[in-house]
């Protein structure tokens, strides 16, 4: 699995028009799951996705968590993430995990980042989505873990 975070002042996600999720300082989270993962690695991604230092402190130093904040996550998620870019001009996507094993490892980590922290905001899962966002920073960090969770 593989998160994008997007350290955000805001950021809101909308289909057919209509805003499904929104959130104010946080976290905008990318989601791909991809063949052959685990969906017990979603442990391991919240863990770390809570526990980054990324924001700010009184000395300007990243020094603080999401949680220390009190910040908030937006969740999208996003097979393109294991794309394949490297023959042709088309990508590939075989590396992607097959869409209901996708939906449940999504649904674990949106379940297991609630339990955490409380709201959490998602798009719509396989659906085609319009997001915005104000990227903080900029910052932004990719996190993955293979797929055996003891890595």
């Amino acid at each position: 699995m593989k998160i994008v975070i997007q350290r955000v002042s805001q950021a809101k996600v909308a289909v057919d028009n209509e805003t499904v999720g929104s959130i104010g300082r946080g976290f905008l989270v990318l989601l791909g799951v991809r063949d052959g993962d685990v969906p017990e690695t979603t442990v391991w991604l919240v863990n770390k996705l809570l526990g980054l230092r990324v924001f700010t402190d009184e000395a300007g130093k990243m020094n603080l968590s999401l949680q220390d904040i009190g910040g908030e996550v937006l969740v999208v998620s996003q097979f393109t993430l294991y794309a394949n870019c490297n023959n042709g001009r088309r990508p590939d996507f075989i590396q992607a995990a097959e869409p209901n094993f996708a939906r449940e490892c999504y649904e674990k980590f949106v379940d297991e980042v609630r339990q955490s922290l409380g709201k959490v905001e998602t798009g719509r899962f396989g659906a085609k989505m319009d997001v915005s966002l104000v990227n903080d920073g900029p910052v932004t960090l990719i996190v993955e873990r293979g797929e055996n969770p003891k890595t």
